[in-house]
């Protein structure tokens, strides 16, 4: 009984550092990084969100390869690319009830790629705006946003 009070002590405290983050919403999708890139990208156009600046940040890092030595992609990540995007009308929303809520402008999603598999990244803004008057707003964004993802990802 007590060995098996122990492992599960251990185990309360190991989760943590290895369970998903509450605060970032993840979406595993099949195949490459850049028709996975296109789909969603599209998907946040035709929904109003508007891409503005997509940063390669796997050929940003593959650039400084040299300098960061043995701690380069030490994950084997096999791309990371990222979009920012907005909506100005929830914008608009945003800045109504709550000013400092307008952190969340513009919106971005990380898109990982490792073993052919793509790992959508997304903050939930509903927990950025966590005690905010913006939250139920916040919340409507996120709902947005991720039903777009998951939609892309079937």
């Amino acid at each position: 009984m007590k060995k098996l009070f122990l492992v599960l002590m251990l185990l309360s405290i190991t989760v943590p550092s290895w369970a998903s983050s509450k605060a970032i919403y993840e979406q595993q999708i099949k195949g490459e990084l850049a028709s996975n890139y296109d789909k969603i990208s599209a998907a946040l156009e035709a929904n109003g969100f508007y891409v503005i600046f997509e940063p390669n940040v796997g050929k940003n890092l593959e650039g400084m390869a040299s300098d960061l030595g043995k701690d380069y992609n030490r994950n084997q990540l096999e791309g990371i690319r990222s979009m920012v995007f907005c909506n100005a009308r929830y914008a608009n929303r945003l800045s109504n009830v709550d000013p400092a809520a307008l952190a969340l402008c513009p919106l971005h999603l990380t898109l990982i790629q490792k073993n052919g598999v793509t790992t959508v990244l997304f903050v939930k803004p509903s927990v950025v705006t966590q005690g905010s008057p913006a939250q139920p707003v916040a919340q409507e964004i996120e709902t947005a946003v991720i039903k777009l993802i998951a939609t892309t990802a079937k």
